[in-house]
């Protein structure tokens, strides 16, 4: 499906819980191509990538960061294309383990992919005949990059501002410091339109990623209110705010609230206890100013 000229996106038919209808893939170009976002080893994903190539040459593969619905089939692409792998570094935590600790989308992630080339915050880049402009937009993991065609408004941001949910943000894994700098990070750029990796065009992107940032404020102070009723765990405080959400929807919004708790932990508004079988949350003296 055509975005904008040169820009053609496939859909992955990987839809989930977490993927919406699928993984955006993105062809950049018109007689020399880049690809974005392979996505999933998946037989129909590869032949609607083939067709839409169309025997055109692809100058290199780029990928917005190494979750594998995004990455799982970038090294079957670069050997078969013979075209190089750029994105932002081999993956990584956003801060090291602690101790009893593991990382909850660890299967998710491609920890084995090494780039050929390592992109840089603020480069510009050839990327088949477009000039492609990185942006570093960490949060939803440490090496999540957003791609700005240069000379358009349109940025491709991958899964820091997706285009029907808000975006996961799983400590190790991503931070939600990051996360929110990155938001202020992408508005004050210069791109209205947003093509994000899951779900359709956002018309206006800096309204849009505001609005993600006043919801996870939001989200800051219903963790807060929560504690300051009693609340003492995880649990409880995703009881408080997630009443009726289904299982899966429960899953990925236990991991956001850990991620919201580390966060206000590090503005010193929470007291955080941590042992082998979980954790006890407080407000600080600072904390309850703000309830």
């Amino acid at each position: 499906m055509a975005q904008a000229p040169g820009i053609v996106r496939i859909t992955a038919p990987n839809a989930s819980a977490y993927t919406f209808t699928g993984t955006n893939s993105f062809l950049l170009g018109e007689e020399r191509l880049a690809l974005v976002d392979p996505g999933p080893v998946d037989v129909m994903h590869a032949a609607a990538l083939e067709k839409a190539i169309a025997g055109r040459p692809v100058d290199c593969i780029l990928l917005t960061h190494t979750h594998r619905d995004h990455s799982a089939s970038a090294s079957r692409w670069a050997k078969g294309l013979g075209a190089p792998l750029w994105f932002g570094g081999p993956h990584r935590l956003s801060r090291p383990l602690r101790r009893f600790e593991c990382n909850p989308i660890r299967r998710s992630c491609d920890w084995d992919l090494v780039p050929d080339r390592t992109l840089q915050d603020g480069q510009s880049i050839m990327a088949g005949d477009m000039e492609i402009v990185v942006h570093a937009t960490p949060g939803h993991c440490a090496n999540h990059l957003a791609f700005g065609i240069a000379g358009t408004p349109i940025l491709l941001s991958g899964d820091h501002v997706m285009g029907w949910n808000s975006t996961l943000v799983s400590v190790p894994d991503g931070a939600m410091a990051d996360y929110l700098a990155s938001l202020d990070k992408v508005v004050a750029l210069p791109y209205e339109t947003y093509l994000p990796a899951h779900g359709g065009p956002i018309a206006d992107g800096p309204a849009y990623a505001r609005a993600l940032k006043a919801h996870r404020q939001m989200r800051n102070g219903q963790v807060l209110e929560a504690i300051g009723r009693g609340e003492q765990t995880l649990g409880a405080i995703v009881d408080v705010i997630y009443p009726t959400q289904p299982a899966k929807v429960r899953l990925a919004a236990r991991m956001t609230m850990m991620a919201h708790v580390e966060y206000l932990e590090g503005l010193g508004l929470l007291e955080v206890r941590r042992g082998f079988f979980g954790m006890r949350l407080a407000l600080t003296p600072t904390g309850r100013n703000q309830v």
